[in-house]
């Protein structure tokens, strides 16, 4: 079975709380932070309801789970104090994660900020070297992130990872996390020759290295080096790429996760779309939502098709306008999904159902026909 799922909250009762959101979305995995990625303020491991999480999993046939370092962590900064606390930091985080039963937490590998790339890569392994040697009690693997390139941040080619994983004296647990959209932003053809994409992994830093997939999709085209994730189908990769990739073959042990933007008119009542992207490119959407689902979805074909609307074309030429029109991007800031969505409304297609579960059908339909067979 694929192990898909996404982010979900450790607030509140920690674990517990985090499998039963996991289990509403339909998730055979989760990630989690243990407290806040802002700060390092945290609760005692001990108190998070990690039993009553686990037998939720239990239940519900969730096994390997995912934890992800806190934003702050910054390895490659110059500034003692931020090293130092970055080091002692992220050894926390890794006894907390090995306390949990978790075998790679995700970090970003850091920015070099003042400095240039060189330096980074260096500060980064020799922070890493700290942080493996006071850990080496734990069986707990650092996954380092591929990053878009925003910034001084180090991780945006896949030979960066390789040059730190070679620095790093015992480097048996150091993984990596690929993240889709991160990748395209870098400029890697996810979209469209991942099988290259992932040849060049293979060559420059090795599958073995492999360890945990992020499925976003992105606001961005190829390159731009922005990291905008965006819901799956309603970015510049789209549905049958980020398919191809949940049910490629080299990668379908892996668990895979999903860091979706939740979306929504209201700010307020924003939510995920973490249940309709998970059984789209699981392929049992069908039975997760039964045939009326499908049936909603190609009353929608139906109506965009009228409207001469294609889902990727409309995608594409959406995003061409907002990113490269100023003018037109002044005048309407919605993005592709919500102006679906507005038309949508207007038109009172479905004035039965709540926003959210229109979205879910968006979704599907931003999918494409395979999606629905």
């Amino acid at each position: 079975m694929l192990k898909i799922g996404s982010h979900v909250s450790f607030s509140d009762k920690g674990l517990l709380n985090a499998a039963e959101e996991a289990v509403s979305y339909g998730s055979s995995t989760f990630m989690i932070y243990t407290g806040a990625p802002q700060n390092t303020r945290r609760k005692p491991i001990e108190k998070q309801y990690i039993e009553e999480g686990r037998e939720v999993m239990d239940r519900h046939g969730i096994g390997e789970i995912v934890v992800h370092a806190p934003y702050i962590i910054n390895l490659g900064s110059y500034k003692d104090d931020t090293f130092e606390l970055a080091v002692r930091f992220l050894q926390d985080e890794i006894r907390r994660t090995d306390y949990l039963g978790v075998k790679n937490i995700v970090l970003h590998p850091g920015a070099y900020t003042d400095k240039d790339a060189e330096f980074g890569i260096q500060r980064i392994a020799e922070g890493l070297n700290e942080v493996l040697e006071g850990t080496k009690d734990t069986k707990v693997s650092i996954a380092l992130e591929t990053m878009a390139g925003k910034g001084t941040e180090i991780g945006r080619r896949f030979e960066e990872l390789a040059q730190i994983i070679d620095k790093v004296r015992d480097n048996e647990r150091l993984t990596v996390c690929m993240d889709t959209c991160h990748m395209h932003d870098a400029g890697y053809n996810v979209a469209e020759d991942f099988d290259g994409v992932l040849a060049e992994f293979d060559r420059v830093v090795g599958l073995d290295r492999l360890a945990v997939l992020h499925l976003n999709d992105s606001k961005n085209f190829r390159g731009a080096a922005k990291d905008r994730h965006a819901p799956v189908g309603s970015g510049l990769i789209g549905y049958r790429a980020m398919r191809d990739i949940v049910r490629h073959k080299e990668l379908r042990h892996l668990p895979m996760i999903l860091e979706t933007p939740w979306i929504g008119k209201n700010p307020d009542r924003q939510r995920p779309m973490y249940e309709a992207e998970i059984a789209l490119l699981r392929g049992d959407a069908g039975e997760r939502f039964g045939g009326e689902f499908f049936e909603d979805v190609e009353r929608l074909d139906h109506f965009f098709s009228r409207q001469g609307i294609h889902h990727r074309d409309f995608i594409v030429q959406t995003w061409d306008l907002l990113k490269n029109d100023a003018k037109a991007r002044k005048e309407d800031k919605r993005e592709p999904m919500e102006r679906l969505y507005d038309l949508i409304e207007e038109n009172r297609l479905f004035a039965d159902l709540e926003e959210e579960k229109i979205n879910h059908r968006l979704t599907a339909w931003l999918a494409g026909k395979e999606a629905r067979i």
